[in-house]
């Protein structure tokens, strides 16, 4: 247990080997692996799966570059983190700057890069057309001006702006009633059917992992490692019908059983 490191012949993207992470004398995670091949033209689409607090964000922190382990090595691309990676992070909390317009969100990756005015506001209003949020570009990106959906939709289009190999999301979708949630799973699929990125997606709810993910990565509590990988053998497009096909059901069991056998363990 605890090793989710399958070599094939294919490009390696993301690589933690060996990892550790404590603060204090509290251990949260221990010796954890994971490999994510690359994949282009077509990316990959994985999903944690873990009790609160076993290290699901963290381990997002670490790819982004936002924090380093106590121990253990972090690839991307065969290399160290680093600012030249492509890689974007889409978080829970909503983080669309609230002084600016949706427009100035989406564009400011762009902005920093040195891009002129017109050619980034031509540039997101595309993205922002294409996260359905037209008609929106010149209000303030706050609540209550725009709704939760709406303002997760900006930090979603902020982070494709910069075209990035590896986008991750942090249960970006928890804080959404419902409908609203359903409405940016189907978003999130035709986006990703869109960029072909590899896409790294914590969450907790099991049907949602089941519905978006090719593979399925499931922790154990703390010290935490991977302790079990699930393939969504699902057709590649996915649709609302997917979730009517026995086989999503029969999916869905299977990792709801693979959560409780680890935590009586």
């Amino acid at each position: 247990m605890g090793l989710i490191f399958e070599e094939t012949s294919a490009e390696n993207l993301i690589e933690l080997r060996g990892v550790d992470q404590s603060y204090g004398d509290t251990k949260i995670i221990g010796n954890l692996n994971l490999l994510i091949e690359n994949k282009p033209m077509q990316g990959q689409f994985a999903c944690i799966l873990g009790m609160s607090g076993c290290g699901k964000s963290t381990i997002l922190r670490y790819i982004a570059g936002l924090q380093k382990p106590t121990k253990g090595t972090i690839l991307v691309k065969g290399k160290p983190v680093s600012a030249d990676n492509r890689v974007s992070m889409v978080f829970q909390q909503y983080s669309s700057l609230p002084w600016m317009t949706v427009l100035d969100n989406v564009s400011l990756g762009l902005r920093f890069q040195g891009v002129s005015k017109k050619e980034r506001d031509e540039k997101a209003m595309e993205m922002i057309q294409l996260v359905g949020l037209e008609g929106h570009h010149n209000k303030y990106a706050q609540y209550p001006s725009l709704s939760g959906g709406q303002l997760q939709r900006i930090a979603i289009a902020r982070s494709l702006m910069s075209n990035p190999e590896i986008l991750l999301m942090d249960e970006p979708f928890g804080a959404l009633d419902i409908k609203t949630r359903l409405q940016m799973q189907d978003l999130l699929i035709g986006i990703w059917e869109k960029f072909n990125p590899t896409i790294l997606f914590v969450t907790h709810d099991i049907q949602e992992a089941v519905y978006l993910g090719d593979d399925i990565f499931i922790m154990k509590h703390a010290p935490s490692n991977f302790v079990k990988k699930i393939h969504v053998d699902l057709p590649f497009q996915r649709t609302r019908a997917t979730k009517r096909l026995p086989r999503f059901d029969q999916l869905v069991h299977e990792v709801e059983d693979a959560m409780m056998q680890i935590d009586s363990e």
